[in-house]
């Protein structure tokens, strides 16, 4: 991480989500399992155990480890899922404060455009006399 990206703002959705998954432990896990289950040292246990598995625990065709990968692909979607949940309400929530501050910036835009059309009108008529 850069000096930059140290100082640089966070959306205030990002602090909200950051802030909402700090608070809560089964948020925290899910994280944590998800960062895991995302890496490469996740592939590389993976490849050592199976390959420990089929050849030294059991024979082939592998019934046990063919129901212990469909439950861990089982569990790991959900946590996909969960993360997907949250990947998209994290999105809606920051299109929402942008969406008011863009719409809060256009009313104050269009008040400065009035009050700049009305000045205008009024030097003109002071220096026009008319």
């Amino acid at each position: 991480m850069t000096k930059l990206d140290l100082q640089a703002p966070h959306h205030p959705a990002v602090l909200d989500q950051w802030a909402q998954r700090n608070a809560d432990l089964q948020l925290r896990i899910a994280d944590r399992i998800t960062a895991f289950a995302g890496s490469m040292q996740f592939v590389y246990l993976h490849a050592v155990v199976f390959a420990a598995w089929m050849l030294f625990v059991e024979k082939s065709p592998w019934p046990a480890l063919t129901l212990i990968v469909s439950l861990e692909a089982i569990f790991l979607s959900t946590f996909v899922m969960i993360g997907q949940n949250r990947q998209a309400d994290f999105q809606q929530a920051k299109a929402d404060k942008d969406y008011s501050t863009v719409d809060r910036l256009l009313e104050e835009n269009t008040e400065l455009t009035r009050q700049v059309h009305a000045l205008t009108k009024e030097m003109h008529q002071r220096m026009l006399g008319g």
